[in-house]
């Protein structure tokens, strides 16, 4: 019997071709200035709160200063459903996210963490809103600018863009601060610079973007979308007070029996009484806020939201948005304190390794996603990619164990590029930079595919709304781990804590198999037309 014949692909022209790499080298740039901030409420705020002399409890719990990255989705249908004037849709918000970044950045610089520590820490969650709020935006400009078939390749640029930023936020900024080995910068000086970097990345959005194509807002009333967004922001403020004045009690009351008959330190029942006052206070405050959002009619958030659960096998995607990185995050969620308090590595040489040698493999291994996402497909290719990222967390568990010099070492010459230098030669242990490499090549070739996931399953009137929920679940792992994680290391310690983290990520794969056929349907064939 006869096949009817495969229509070949339609050859692209000169000007869809330029067109096609315009895209491509926007998100990359786009991605830059989304990691720029991350590392500064995150990796390298962690150094400097280390480098104060705070303790790795409060380290951990100071990781929640990243809550909005989890409650984006809140806000985010106020960008769907308004564009700011003269820069068209998207872009506007960027810009003006991207200048209130450089502000926020100039006024954490000026704050002492250990001399006022309620204050920097409410200045990171600033930074940590506007950073999120940017993300929204980029999210959805570049999930509305790239053709479905652009999309894994375009997931591994912007993960080259973002990889980049963090090298200069969270790489070479570790080489600044090392008094003898690197420039002696101090932390307030490095987020000086980060300042002018936003300011600068703010210009290049006004005038280097192309505009998108003009898509329908949602249709819903504009007076009520505020007016939903305030009584949103109410009920979170007022879950927060009832959190505030009755969580520690009830958490007491609950857990204090079973904490006085084990044999952990008082300082750390408390934080694990902190702990729970926390996780009840989110199961107050959530639900609140939904509720909240119906009665005042927030229709953009609603039509946004019910758009996404219509989808077949809408919740189980969520579920598994959450696992697919929930390990990772685990096991990264207190790297820094654990290479530089536990193993007592140097800072340039966590710079060098970590933060420059590392995050250039996570480069490698989110372009190596990209291109091999073309050929195993989009299912495939997260069930691989995080079968490897479960595998790393190993590395570290052997790193805990052995310590320093177990597979000896190398060393980087002194060099001075002008923008950041070594003064003097630095060894680079072996095992360190080991464990680092598999566990940046597996994470960057994981988050390739995972980004993609996150692009297909959005509906282009709400991409902002959409991509803010998914993203907001994808970063539970990163940011609600923190707590938990700094309270488990100091009370398991840091071999089984690595072990754990490990374990943490078999559901993820579980759930991918169990979801086999719905991600297949989402993938694009091979050999389909770029859009012009």
């Amino acid at each position: 019997m006869l096949q009817p014949p495969v229509s070949a692909p339609v050859p692209l022209s000169l000007t869809q071709r330029l067109a096609a790499l315009h895209r491509l080298a926007v998100v990359i740039v786009l991605g830059f200035a989304s990691g720029l901030p991350l590392a500064l409420t995150g990796q390298a705020m962690q150094a400097w709160l280390s480098v104060e002399g705070i303790d790795v409890a409060t380290i951990g719990f100071l990781s929640l200063v990243g809550l909005p990255y989890t409650f984006k989705f809140l806000w985010a249908p106020l960008m769907d459903r308004f564009d700011l004037p003269w820069l068209g849709r998207r872009r506007g918000w960027l810009v003006l996210t991207q200048l209130l970044m450089a502000g926020a950045l100039l006024l954490l610089a000026a704050t002492s963490p250990s001399q006022a520590t309620r204050a920097f820490a409410l200045l990171a969650v600033l930074v940590a809103f506007i950073s999120a709020s940017q993300d929204v935006v980029i999210d959805a400009y570049r999930t509305d600018l790239l053709a479905p078939q652009e999309r894994g390749i375009g997931s591994s640029l912007n993960v080259l863009g973002y990889r980049l930023a963090m090298i200069v936020s969270g790489g070479v900024a570790f080489i600044w601060v090392d008094p003898t080995q690197g420039g002696g910068w101090t932390w307030p000086e490095v987020y000086r610079l980060m300042a002018a970097l936003m300011a600068g990345a703010a210009v290049v959005s006004a005038l280097c973007l192309p505009r998108l194509r003009t898509v329908p807002a949602p249709s819903s009333v504009a007076r009520n979308d505020i007016l939903g967004f305030m009584a949103v922001l109410a009920a979170v403020v007022v879950g927060y007070k009832l959190s505030d004045l009755f969580g520690l009690s009830i958490a007491q009351a609950l857990l204090g029996p079973l904490l006085q008959q084990s044999s952990l330190p008082a300082a750390l029942q408390g934080r694990w009484v902190e702990l729970l006052a926390l996780m009840l206070g989110i199961g107050l405050t959530l639900p609140l806020a939904a509720w909240a959002a119906r009665r005042a009619r927030f229709e953009t958030l609603l039509g946004g939201l019910r758009s996404y659960f219509s989808m077949p096998g809408a919740g189980a995607f969520l579920a598994l948005i959450v696992l697919y990185k929930l390990g990772d995050a685990f096991a990264g969620s207190l790297m820094t304190p654990f290479l530089i308090k536990s193993m007592a590595y140097g800072t340039a040489e966590i710079g060098v390794v970590n933060k420059v040698i590392g995050l250039w493999l996570t480069i490698g291994g989110a372009l190596l996603g990209g291109l091999l996402m073309m050929r195993l497909g989009l299912w495939r290719s997260l069930l691989l990619f995080g079968l490897l990222q479960m595998l790393s967390n190993l590395g570290f568990w052997w790193l805990a164990v052995h310590g320093q010099g177990a597979m000896g070492g190398l060393t980087v010459p002194a060099f001075d590029w002008g923008f950041v230098k070594l003064a003097q030669t630095t060894p680079v242990d072996g095992g360190l930079l080991m464990v680092i490499a598999a566990e940046n090549i597996s994470g960057g070739m994981g988050t390739a595919a995972f980004v993609a996931l996150l692009m297909s399953l959005c509906n282009q009137r709400f991409t902002a709304t959409q991509y803010a929920l998914l993203s907001a679940f994808a970063s539970v792992g990163r940011v609600w781990v923190g707590p938990l994680a700094g309270v488990l290391a100091e009370s398991i310690g840091w071999p089984s804590f690595f072990i754990t983290s490990t374990v943490v990520a078999l559901p993820a794969l579980v759930m991918l198999w169990l979801l086999r056929d719905s991600v297949r349907a989402l993938e694009v064939p091979l050999g389909a037309a770029l859009d012009d």
